[in-house]
């Protein structure tokens, strides 16, 4: 059995974000990652968005990290020349009742440390989006997005640049806590048996499925794992928008909204769909709720302008009826089996929030 320092679990933005923390801080980083390639599930499947960090419980780590994240990634980006934009979004009402709802967010902001955040009239949201129908909005300037694959490359090499090893097709399958530290099964075409002082288990979807296969770890501290599928549209010819769009929230996410991507193409969604497992296909049939929803705030949307592109699986860790949140990031403290930190439930903003996520785990395991 072969001993190693760090074991990270988990090759998608998160769990990249958090070897580049732990090897910047001196330790010796393995990743682990179950398919041929770094970040293809939900770090692939995304807006693609920075969050300034508007919806999320104040105190809350969702809204702690996202803030902290949201600062740090746009200095990341800047000092690293990786492609974003600082492009700011409009968060629409289209109704009385929404209108009325829109204080309530900006609270809610600024009681996460967004002190940006600003309601304009519907005639100054207008002037800033002509194509728009809304009775009023909320403006964020530090809204932006993302190339994530970018990102995801910049931080492998990071950490690659600093001493840690990424295995590709490596999925583990059990593990074990011992007094010498934590042994990990590892599968795929050369299976190994891993020992290792710390193991971050970052798997996203399958991070309480490895919780579960390890010997010595409290059931009880493992959350069940729920779907919560977005299906996503992209929208032919060009758009009339030069930031993003956004509905007042819905329960389970952020409603139906428009994103740019790098090259300015717009996209809708997600809209919320309870699965089973990861199912990604995208049903063409949805697209007919998006134009609903859509239409509410860009009435002028054109029959047969929306194509399936793709779609997301948000790793939740509460049922429908309860559909929002918190991230979970469980150290010692929380279960007890020394070496092991656990990430449950990093959806959304979780790619804004990775750089800060990546400190949050170098931080915990200091302390342990």
């Amino acid at each position: 059995m072969e001993d190693v320092d760090c074991v990270v679990v988990g090759g998608g933005v998160v769990g990249l974000a958090i070897a580049r923390a732990l090897s910047l801080s001196g330790r010796e980083v393995m990743i682990l990652e179950a398919e041929d390639a770094i970040g293809t599930q939900t770090s692939a499947r995304n807006s693609e968005v920075i969050h300034a960090g508007i919806y999320y419980p104040a105190g809350s780590l969702m809204a702690d990290l996202c803030v902290k994240g949201r600062k740090a990634l746009y200095r990341y980006c800047e000092d690293r020349g990786l492609p974003h934009r600082n492009c700011g979004k409009l968060i629409v009402a289209t109704s009385a009742d929404e209108l009325a709802m829109l204080p309530a967010i900006a609270a809610r902001a600024a009681a996460n440390g967004v002190s940006d955040l600003r309601q304009i009239s519907a005639e100054e949201a207008l002037e800033l989006e002509p194509a728009l129908s809304t009775t009023g909005a909320l403006l964020s300037p530090s809204t932006g997005i993302i190339d994530s694959h970018a990102l995801m490359t910049s931080l492998l090499g990071d950490a690659e640049n600093h001493g840690a090893l990424l295995a590709l097709k490596t999925p583990v399958v059990a593990g074990r806590a011992t007094s010498a530290g934590i042994e990990i099964d590892v599968g795929g075409d050369a299976p190994m048996a891993l020992r290792t002082r710390l193991l971050v288990n970052a798997a996203g979807h399958g991070a309480p499925r490895l919780a579960r296969a390890i010997e010595g770890m409290p059931p009880g501290q493992v959350p069940q794992a729920y779907f919560a599928k977005g299906s996503y549209f992209s929208m032919t010819g060009r758009t009339p928008f030069s930031r993003l769009i956004y509905p007042v929230p819905v329960k389970g996410g952020l409603g139906i909204h428009l994103t740019l991507d790098m090259a300015g193409q717009a996209r809708f969604g997600p809209d919320v769909e309870w699965v089973d497992g990861l199912q990604y296909a995208v049903d063409p049939q949805r697209a007919e709720s998006f134009y609903r929803g859509i239409r509410r705030y860009y009435p002028d949307l054109a029959e047969g302008a929306l194509i399936p592109a793709y779609s997301g699986i948000r790793p939740k860790i509460v049922p429908p009826e309860i559909a929002a949140q918190d991230f979970r990031i469980d150290g010692l403290q929380a279960h007890g089996v020394p070496g092991l930190v656990n990430l449950f439930g990093i959806e959304s903003p979780g790619l804004t929030a990775c750089l800060a996520i990546g400190d949050h785990v170098a931080a915990i395991v200091s302390t342990d």
